[in-house]
């Protein structure tokens, strides 16, 4: 993961790869599914979009079959960022719902509360400003630790949000 966070990706796919052939010696199929994952990540940031969408639509078959309903929204909500990668809007906004539903029926707030951001962040761009502010502060409101620029958004999406409330 540190090289990821350093964006050396070929490198942390290289580790990435080597952790899940390890894992699938192990017999640990999760940890293979979720080394996975990662490399679909690492595919997205390098523009392999296609690649990267394949490899998390595999997994997500897996944690479906083993029904791993935390992994599932995680995969899901990852999905969203390669389908908004891919210019699909509507099935990132798909993905990250489906993903918040599940965060959220397993008190996942954090998660469910990144997942909102992301959702609210598409309909922005999309120029649904209205409901892009009502799904920061509604995700705002469940993060325990606020950034500069999400206390800044948290005031400004509440500013938003009771200008449209007659």
């Amino acid at each position: 993961m540190q090289l990821f966070q350093k964006r050396e990706y070929e490198a942390a796919a290289k580790v990435f790869d080597q952790a899940k052939q390890a894992y699938l010696e192990a017999d640990d199929d999760i940890m293979a599914s979720e080394m996975k994952v990662n490399i679909a990540l690492v595919h997205r940031e390098l523009g392999e979009k296609q690649q990267a969408l394949d490899l998390m639509q595999e997994a997500l078959k897996f944690f479906k079959d083993k029904n791993d309903q935390l992994r599932i929204a995680q995969v899901l909500g990852n999905m969203g960022g390669v389908y908004l990668a891919l210019q699909d809007k509507e099935q990132a906004a798909m993905a990250y719902r489906e993903a918040a539903d599940i965060f959220i029926e397993l008190g996942e707030k954090e998660l469910y509360a990144d997942t909102l951001l992301a959702l609210g962040n598409l309909q922005v761009r999309e120029g649904k400003f209205v409901a892009g502010a009502s799904l920061y502060q509604v995700g705002l409101g469940d993060k325990q630790q606020l950034n500069l620029r999400q206390r800044f958004m948290k005031r400004l999406s509440g500013f938003i949000t009771s200008m449209t409330v007659f």
